[in-house]
């Protein structure tokens, strides 16, 4: 997939990102470890996908300080379990 540019009036926008993507990933990977089937990568894609849409989204630009996380790693682990529940009962390809 190409990457858009991202810019209003001339500022680069594309560093802003949801603070929730990296953190879903490195739980996404913990729980694919623990299935027995194998998913392919469209329902990884799918599962990470409305993961992060179940979830409140937190997004920071470089510079900004977080002084605190309201974004529990058991409230993301409880979305990605919801997610995989939802693609394995209705796969989307």
């Amino acid at each position: 997939m190409k990457e858009e540019k991202l810019a209003a009036r001339g500022v680069d926008l594309s560093s802003i990102r949801n603070k929730n993507e990296g953190r879903v990933a490195r739980i996404l990977e913990e729980i694919l470890g623990e299935e027995a089937e194998p998913l392919d990568s469209l329902d990884i894609q799918d599962i990470y996908a409305l993961a992060l849409n179940l979830l409140p989204a937190r997004y920071r630009q470089q510079g900004s300080i977080v002084l605190s996380e309201p974004v529990k790693d058991a409230h993301i682990e409880s979305a990605i379990r919801r997610a995989m529940r939802s693609v394995k009962e209705r796969p989307g390809h």
